[in-house]
């Protein structure tokens, strides 16, 4: 098949733009795979934030949702968090397109990849999609296992 040339007539052309793939997940699975062969990139553990998944009015909510999402960003230790996972990608992301890479994986994880995961990686695709040179994909894998 990789000899294929209908195959590869077919594929996208090469792209100049670094793709960051952003994942979500729960560390109760296994993390997300490098379908790259680079290694993995970043992964984020998100378990030492307060988890709203403990609350009952936040059980059947994600972190997409306005009540859990409001519930994140009032705290100090979560927009802490995330503004050092943002420095960290921001320089790397920098660098790979300076050394002309063309992806990176960043994860972050929490206990039932459903809350803090979630807003974690929503927020950083929201951010990345404003720099030029740059595609976004985003997966929470623990939504996927619910069928959201």
């Amino acid at each position: 098949m990789l000899a294929s040339e209908k195959l590869r007539s077919v594929a996208a052309p090469d792209s100049k733009n670094l793709t960051i793939q952003v994942f979500s997940f729960s560390f109760h699975q296994e993390p997300p795979a490098d379908d790259t062969g680079h290694g993995g990139g970043f992964i984020f553990d998100a378990r030492s934030l307060s988890n709203p998944g403990r609350e009952e009015r936040f059980r059947d909510l994600t972190g997409k949702d306005a009540p859990v999402i409001e519930y994140l960003v009032q705290q100090d230790s979560v927009r802490q968090f995330l503004a050092n996972a943002t420095a960290l990608v921001d320089a790397s992301v920098s660098s790979y397109q300076d050394r002309g890479f063309k992806s990176l994986m960043v994860s972050f994880g929490c206990t039932g990849g459903k809350h803090r995961s979630v807003y974690m990686a929503e927020q950083l695709a929201e951010h990345l999609r404003g720099r030029n040179g740059v595609e976004v994909v985003v997966r929470h894998l623990g939504l996927e296992k619910l069928g959201k």
